[in-house]
C-alpha cells in the first residue's frame, strides 16, 4: 500500500495538507495522526468497512472496542444516549483532552466500531492537528493508537513512520505528543463512575469535580476480561521484544537485586535493560536508561524507552516500580501490561 505523508508544523498548519488527509478519512481511508495522548490511527467510526481497515492495519483483535473522536461536544448527542449530569459535567470540564468516556451507544455507531457492545467510547482531542483532521473530515473518527496490536504505543512521528508506513493510506507526522500515555477512560454507564483504563485524569482530578469514582478491580489483575469493555483492557499490551519485569521493595533493595540479576544474566549471554528514574541511573548496571526525574516524565517517555530497549537489543528489560496512586497509577497499568504482570519481590 502507498502511504501519502504529511509533515505538519504545529505552529504553521499547512490546512491544504490536512484537508488531503481528512478527505482520505471521509472516503472510508485510514489515516495516522497525532493526539495530546499518543499517535491514532483513524478511519470513519460509522463505516464499519472503514474500521475494519483499522483491525487489518494493526493486527487487532475485533472485540477490543475503538474510542471514538469528535470535534465537539455537541456531536455526542447524535451518538450516544442516557447522557447523566455527572457525565455532562466530566465533558465540560475536562474535554477538549486526555479524557474518554463510555456511554450506551445510539444505532449509528456499528458494533464493529464498539466491539459488539451496546456501549461507546468517546473523547474530544486537544491536539490543535488532530481537531483540524477531524473537522475537516466531517465525520466521527474512530481511532486507537496506531501501532501493530500488543506493541508499545507510539508518542512519536519517527515510531509510526517505521512500523506502519506502508500498512495505511495516509500519515500526519506532527511531532511528539505531550502525555505519552493514552487518555484516561471512564464509565459512565452507572451510578458510580468507574475507570476502566487510568490516565493523566486521575481518579483524584475526577472525585474533585463528580465524587465517588471507583477502579475497574480486574485493573490488578492477569486474567483478561472476557469481554473488553474498553480499549487496552484484554490482551497482553505495551510489549516490546525483550522480556519485562517490574522490580519491587525498598529502592535500595531493589538495585541490589537488579545487578544481581544483570551479572546473571551476563554469564548466560544476554543482554540487559533496566528503566529507573533519573536519580537512581547510578546505582544500577546494564544498559540503564533513565524514564526521567518525576512521574510525569515517566508517562509520556515510557513508551519511547520501552521502543529504545528493541532498538539496543536488550534481551531481558528490569524497571523500577512506582507509586500506585495520581498519575502514578496509570504508568504502573501500563508496565504490568508490559510486563506480563511479572514482579519480582525483594
Amino acid at each position: 500500500m502507498k502511504t501519502i505523508i504529511s509533515k505538519i508544523d504545529i505552529n504553521n498548519m499547512d490546512k491544504e495538507e490536512l484537508k488531503k488527509q481528512a478527505k482520505l478519512l471521509n472516503e472510508g481511508k485510514t489515516v495516522i495522526f497525532p493526539t495530546e495522548t499518543v499517535y491514532g490511527l483513524g478511519a470513519n467510526a460509522l463505516d464499519e468497512d472503514a474500521v475494519k481497515k483499522i483491525y487489518e492495519a494493526k493486527g487487532r483483535p475485533s472485540d477490543n472496542p475503538l474510542i471514538v473522536h469528535i470535534y465537539e461536544k455537541n456531536e455526542i448527542y447524535d451518538l450516544a444516549k442516557d447522557i447523566s449530569e455527572k457525565a455532562e459535567t466530566v465533558m465540560n470540564k475536562f474535554w477538549p483532552g486526555p479524557i474518554t468516556i463510555i456511554l450506551n451507544k445510539k444505532e449509528i455507531i456499528p458494533y464493529k466500531t464498539s466491539g459488539g457492545l451496546n456501549t461507546v467510547a468517546i473523547r474530544i482531542p486537544s491536539h490543535p492537528i488532530a481537531r483540524k483532521i477531524i473537522k475537516y473530515a466531517g465525520v466521527p473518527i474512530a481511532a486507537p493508537s496506531a501501532n501493530i496490536s500488543g506493541r508499545p504505543s507510539p508518542t512519536k512521528a519517527d515510531h509510526v513512520y517505521e512500523e506502519m508506513n506502508g500498512r495505511v493510506n495516509g500519515i500526519v507526522l506532527g511531532g511528539d505528543s505531550n502525555f505519552g500515555l493514552e487518555s484516561t477512560v471512564l464509565d459512565m454507564t452507572s451510578e458510580v463512575p468507574m475507570i476502566l483504563r487510568p490516565g493523566s485524569i486521575t481518579k483524584e482530578d475526577l472525585e474533585e469535580v463528580i465524587g465517588e469514582v471507583t477502579i475497574d478491580p480486574s485493573l490488578e489483575k492477569k486474567e483478561d476480561n472476557k469481554k473488553a469493555r474498553a480499549p487496552g483492557m484484554k490482551y497482553t499490551h505495551y510489549s516490546p521484544d525483550a522480556d519485562v519485569y517490574i522490580v519491587s521493595g525498598a529502592i535500595e533493595n531493589v538495585a541490589n537485586k537488579i545487578n544481581e540479576l544483570v551479572s546473571v544474566n551476563l554469564e548466560k549471554g544476554l543482554k540487559t535493560g533496566v528503566m529507573c528514574l533519573e536519580k537512581n541511573k547510578h546505582k544500577y548496571k546494564g544498559e540503564v536508561v533513565s524514564l526521567g526525574n518525576n512521574l510525569d516524565e515517566v508517562g509520556r517517555n515510557l513508551f519511547d524507552i520501552l521502543r529504545e530497549m528493541d532498538k539496543k537489543n536488550v534481551d531481558i528489560v528490569y524497571s523500577e516500580e512506582f507509586p500506585s496512586q495520581g498519575i502514578g497509577r496509570a504508568i504502573m497499568n501500563r508496565l504490568l501490561k508490559s510486563a506480563g504482570y511479572k514482579i519480582i519481590h525483594t
